[in-house]
C-alpha cells in the first residue's frame, strides 16, 4: 500500500510540475474538476447524462488548456524539453489526446449515418434519443480509454503504475480542486503563470 500511495503522489506531482504552469490551464482544470463532479453525481442516475457533461464540458475545458495556453517551449523549472516531457508522459501525451479526442468527436457521426450502431441500439426516434446513444457511446469511449491505458502501463511498466495512473485519473477532480481553487483570483491580478513553482519544485527536493 505504501508503494502504491508513493507511486500516486509522484504522478500527481509531475502531472502538475511539468504541465500546469499556465494559470489560464489551471482555471480550466477547476472548470474541468467541478464539472466532473457533477458527472460523478449523474452517473447514479443518468449515466449517459454524465457522459455528455463529462465530455462537452469536462474534457473539452480540460484540453483546451493543455493544447492552447499552456507553454510548449523549454521548462526552465524543471530543466526539461516540451518533448522530453511527452516522451516520458505515464497517460495520454498530447498526441494520444488527440486521437482520443477526435474518436470522441466522430462519433456521433457513426451514429448520424448508421442510428442503429450496427445493432448495439434501436434506431433513435427523435434528438433526445440521439443525444442519449451519443452519451452511451461516449461512456464506453471513456471507460476504454482509461481502462485501455492502464493495461498498456501494466506492461510498459508495471501493474502498481498503471492502477495508480487509473486511481488518479478517477480522482483527479478533487486534486485540482484543492490545488487550483485560487487560479481565477490570479488571473484577475493578471498573473498568467504560476510563480511558485519555482519554489514548490525547489521544496519538493529539499
Amino acid at each position: 500500500m505504501n508503494g502504491f500511495l508513493q507511486t500516486l503522489r509522484t504522478q500527481r506531482w509531475d502531472d502538475h510540475r511539468y504541465y500546469h504552469h499556465s494559470r489560464v490551464n489551471q482555471s480550466l482544470h477547476l472548470l474541468s474538476a467541478g464539472s466532473f463532479l457533477c458527472a460523478y453525481a449523474l452517473l447514479f442516475w443518468a449515466p449517459w447524462g454524465a457522459a455528455v457533461v463529462g465530455w462537452m464540458v469536462s474534457m473539452t475545458s480540460r484540453q483546451i488548456g493543455h493544447f492552447f495556453f499552456e507553454p510548449k517551449g523549454y521548462d526552465t523549472v524543471n530543466d526539461a524539453t516540451h518533448e522530453y516531457k511527452e516522451e516520458i508522459k505515464v497517460g495520454y501525451n498530447l498526441r494520444r489526446k488527440a486521437v482520443l479526442m477526435g474518436v470522441w468527436s466522430l462519433s456521433p457521426l457513426a451514429l448520424f449515418f448508421e442510428p442503429t450502431l450496427f445493432g448495439l441500439f434501436e434506431p433513435y426516434n427523435d434528438t433526445l434519443d440521439f443525444i442519449r446513444h451519443t452519451g452511451q457511446i461516449w461512456l464506453f469511449i471513456g471507460v476504454f480509454g482509461l481502462v485501455f491505458r492502464s493495461v498498456q502501463l501494466f506492461f510498459i511498466c508495471d501493474v502498481l503504475t498503471g492502477l495508480a495512473w487509473a486511481t488518479k485519473i478517477i480522482t483527479d477532480p478533487f486534486n485540482d480542486i484543492k490545488l487550483y481553487y485560487k487560479a481565477p483570483l490570479s488571473l484577475l491580478h493578471r498573473n498568467r503563470m504560476d510563480e511558485i513553482m519555482d519554489t514548490a519544485a525547489l521544496d519538493h527536493h529539499v
